[in-house]
């Protein structure tokens, strides 16, 4: 039997509590992850997504309590920069079919090690990411495989505070939950 902890969101195993607590680098897809996968389209051809302020929130307590974040997106899209640069995220990789290659290029940059890195995805190109992490997780409305192979899946789909959630599982395994405020943008 698998020890449990409450948290916010319901019950964590103790492992993956054990395991949030030791991450300094938290490490996001974009579509399907901070949006909720969907891209409109204008009659100009100009592309619009929405992000969730609650995401926004988490991603800046994090960053207050000390914990990298990164990007590592398939798509190129200029509204995702702009998003990401006004959460004050600098390291944004997009455009990129080897995300194993962008993930190590950040580790070697940060010079963290892949038992203090997560990865939150939604779709089987981001697994052979998670597997190289220690987070490995999966947005509540990820693809099926995902959702087995993760060790959390937010009760949160993605695009609706699914980041939020796992800021919030980092910071309350680290007790540190109420201590670094973010700022909703």
């Amino acid at each position: 039997m698998t020890n449990k902890i409450d948290t916010l969101y319901g019950e964590v195993d103790a492992d993956t509590f054990a395991i949030a607590k030791q991450i300094k680098l938290l490490i996001c897809d974009v579509d399907g992850v901070f949006s909720d996968g969907l891209v409109y389209m204008g009659n100009q051809g100009e592309e619009l997504k929405t992000f969730h302020t609650r995401d926004g929130y988490g991603v800046k307590s994090l960053m207050n309590a000390g914990i990298e974040i990164a990007i590592i997106t398939g798509r190129q899209s200029q509204i995702v920069e702009n998003r990401m640069k006004a959460l004050g995220i600098e390291l944004i990789y997009q455009g990129q079919d080897n995300k194993v290659a962008a993930y190590h290029d950040i580790c070697q940059q940060l010079g963290i090690a892949p038992e203090q890195t997560g990865y939150i995805g939604d779709d089987l190109i981001d697994w052979p990411v998670m597997e190289k992490v220690a987070l490995k997780v999966c947005v509540a409305d990820g693809h099926p495989l995902l959702v087995q192979r993760a060790n959390y899946v937010t009760t949160i789909k993605g695009g609706h505070g699914a980041v939020r959630e796992v800021c919030d599982l980092i910071l309350q395994a680290r007790d540190e939950l109420d201590v670094h405020k973010g700022l909703s943008i």
